[in-house]
């Protein structure tokens, strides 16, 4: 965005790059602060969103992981996880590489803080239908098993 744009085009612009990524759990926590700290709220939007997640430098998937990274190391981000395990999916990461990075940061941030937020993954995987992992076929599986079945 230029520094010409307005306030609310810098808004408008930053709440399409929340919807793609973050889909409705963004939302939410954007209307969760109307009533406490709007301003708090129109700044995750505008700057955040608008303005740093739409910097071309990295693909959002990318993004993603060094959100989960970041949050896992910082610690007590458990319901920040759960928005951005979200977005994770939301942006193509499968559920076993969100298990990988946040197995890897167990060597940078600890145990416990690696425990914490593979549990935040874990919730948020079993309200999607992806638990248990390693049991939903993958595209090489489905397309060998299609082929067994018509030549059987």
């Amino acid at each position: 965005m230029s520094a010409s744009t307005t306030r609310e085009e810098r808004f408008t612009h930053g709440l399409e790059v929340l919807k793609r990524v973050d889909g409705e759990a963004g939302q939410r926590v954007v209307d969760s602060l109307a009533d406490i700290n709007p301003e708090l709220g129109h700044q995750v939007v505008a700057w955040a969103f608008g303005e740093i997640y739409d910097r071309p430098g990295l693909a959002p998937r990318d993004r993603q992981l060094v959100t989960l990274g970041m949050l896992t190391a910082l610690g007590g981000c458990e319901a920040q996880l759960d928005v951005h395990v979200n977005a994770a999916l939301n942006v193509g990461l499968t559920p076993e590489e969100i298990v990988e990075a946040l197995t890897h940061s167990a060597v940078y941030c600890g145990m416990p803080k690696a425990l914490n937020a593979t549990f935040a993954a874990k919730k948020v995987f079993a309200e999607r239908g992806l638990l248990p992992l390693g049991q939903q076929p993958t595209p090489d599986t489905a397309d060998s098993e299609a082929t067994s079945a018509t030549s059987a």
